[in-house]
């Protein structure tokens, strides 16, 4: 079952900062990294986020749990381009009939792995320490986001561990018909992309009554709305931002510093 609820140590001292500027900092943190194609920044990057997820209270088992299908996107973005890169530059470290891995290759595909998983990282530690409820009062109050959008996000948002149970039932109801793939890989195939049709029509028909019954409780009324629960944006909360963007700008200047004396080494 997919859970979305936050699985941070509610007194870590990063866990407990603003929604928003969690948000803005992991923001800064990942798209500065776009700048470069350099795996050093990413590389960096990643260890300073590796460094720091003690101080947002979580564990690194759960870290690894949550961030599981990045890290398998990962590999495999490591296995495509060793196998199927055109540029086969550098020293040949295998070469197996039609395989051929040269330096050149693996190192552009870990550079770009270890971008995704810096990149990424930070949005996977930002919803693992935050509740979705705060996140849309913050977004509301804070960053003056429509109350009709934060709202309906944080409804769907709210809806997301339905689709593993609705997955579970719509596999099971099949299996009690005798629908079954077996063992023939383009039966499984098939058998997946109906069920995930099956899936995307049912979630669209739960969305549709959800917004009916929203605007029934005068969600999209216009009307100026009040909050239930206060939340303040302080001095931390720049610091934690204003910190994101410094070792982001860090990393890149290592990255480029690098970058300039590696031809000279070389």
């Amino acid at each position: 079952m997919i859970s979305i609820e936050p699985v941070a140590a509610p007194g870590a001292p990063l866990a407990r900062r603003n929604p928003v500027a969690k948000v803005a900092a992991a923001l800064i943190f990942s798209f500065t990294l776009l700048a470069t194609l350099d795996p050093v920044a990413p590389a960096i990057a990643l260890g300073v986020e590796l460094a720091v997820l003690p101080l947002f209270g979580i564990r690194y088992r759960m870290l690894a749990r949550r961030a599981a299908p990045l890290l398998f996107s990962a590999v495999g973005i490591v296995v495509t381009l060793v196998l199927f890169a055109a540029d086969h530059s550098g020293r040949v470290l295998v070469e197996a009939g039609p395989v051929l891995v040269t330096t050149g290759v693996l190192l552009t595909a870990l550079g770009l792995a270890l971008r995704v998983l810096a990149v990424a990282l930070p949005g996977v530690i930002v919803f693992a320490t935050t509740d979705p409820t705060d996140l849309a009062d913050a977004l509301i109050q804070n960053a003056r986001a429509p109350a009709r959008f934060a709202i309906g996000a944080l409804a769907a948002f709210r809806l997301v561990p339905l689709l593993g149970q609705e997955w579970q039932m719509i596999s099971m109801a099949r299996r009690a018909r005798g629908v079954e793939a077996g063992r023939n890989p383009v039966a499984r195939l098939r058998l997946f992309v109906s069920t995930a049709f099956a899936l995307l029509v049912g979630a669209i028909r739960r969305g549709t009554r959800l917004a009916v019954a929203m605007d029934a409780r005068g969600f999209d009324s216009g009307l100026p709305r009040t909050v239930a629960r206060r939340q303040r944006f302080r001095a931390a909360d720049g610091v934690l931002i204003a910190g994101a963007a410094a070792l982001a700008g860090a990393a890149l200047t290592v990255s480029v510093v690098l970058g300039t004396f590696r031809p000279l080494i070389g």
